[in-house]
């Protein structure tokens, strides 16, 4: 059985339309260390021991441009590529120049079946010799193998966005989260993994203004979570979802919203998977505890 499918979530190229109060929201409040601006413009941001794990690019869109998966070699990337285009897909083939760019080995580009970009690289640049140093007083993000962390995806095609992540780039379904939004039916969220981490990408079909719901960064100390979480309400960064714990990660997280208007959720501590012994399973609350919306000032006491 062909079993080369992609390893982790290895970049993100994010289109935004004020590049300075990113740069300060990134480095300031996230954590995220500057990485140098590109040939093209772009600010690059570093996280682990990789060149860059984001390229924000100034433009107009305030959304996901690319999101970059990784392959362990070559050859399987070559098997990827022949899968994903039996399913449908027109590949392209990144040129050297390209590549170079984005600091791999090599890359193909596509659309999913909702014309998100996807980029699926092998050989990423590692610098060892420069250990990441973050600009705030943190110890750190889960990321190295794990890969970045996660991505949701607001799509326009379930079933089809199911069969390109899972039959085309490999990925394994962790569970479903069945969410009441109001409709006469649940909205069916699928959770993604292509490696230990519980998800690297979900997918709802919902409209929205926006592929991108949120990314997630994990922090590898509890208490890193709950200074940040100071440090938004300290620069007024809208808190859209406080302190809580997800029924099936189980990550303990809260989410802000980006400069750009989509969210990032930060957290410590979830799930991992050995998918040796994991069952697939179904959740119809999205949070154990936590996770409200922002309570509005007190009421005067009478």
């Amino acid at each position: 059985m062909n079993t080369a499918r992609v390893t982790q979530l290895g970049y993100l190229g994010l289109e935004v339309s004020d590049l300075a109060r990113w740069e300060a929201f990134a480095t300031g409040v996230l954590g995220l260390e500057h990485g140098g601006t590109d040939a093209d413009g772009a600010l690059l941001l570093r996280m682990d021991e990789h060149h860059h794990r984001f390229a924000l690019h100034q433009g107009a869109r305030d959304d996901l441009v690319v999101a970059g998966w990784q392959a362990r070699n070559a050859d399987e990337l070559q098997v990827i590529a022949e899968r994903l285009g039996a399913l449908g897909a027109s590949i392209t083939w990144g040129s050297t120049a390209e590549a170079r760019q984005r600091r791999v080995a090599g890359f193909i580009r596509l659309s999913d079946p909702n014309g998100i970009n996807t980029e699926v690289c092998w050989g990423p640049l590692i610098q060892a010799e420069r250990p990441f140093r973050s600009p705030r007083d943190i110890a750190g993000f889960e990321a190295s193998d794990l890969g970045l962390g996660h991505i949701v995806l607001a799509v326009d095609d379930y079933e089809a966005s199911m069969r390109f992540y899972r039959d085309g780039l490999g990925l394994r379904v962790s569970d479903f989260i069945d969410l009441d939004m109001g409709g006469t039916d649940a909205t069916r969220v699928a959770f993604f993994h292509c490696g230990p981490r519980h998800h690297s990408v979900a997918i709802a079909q919902m409209p929205a203004p926006r592929r991108l719901h949120h990314f997630m960064l994990q922090v590898r100390h509890l208490r890193d979570v709950g200074s940040t979480f100071d440090r938004c309400r300290d620069a007024a960064v809208p808190i859209t979802m406080e302190l809580g714990c997800h029924t099936n990660d189980r990550m303990v997280s809260f989410y802000a919203e980006t400069p750009s208007g989509f969210q990032v959720e930060y957290g410590h501590g979830g799930r991992e998977i050995d998918d040796n012994v994991w069952q697939v399973e179904t959740y119809h609350a999205a949070s154990i505890w936590g996770h409200r919306a922002p309570a509005g000032p007190a009421a005067p006491v009478a």
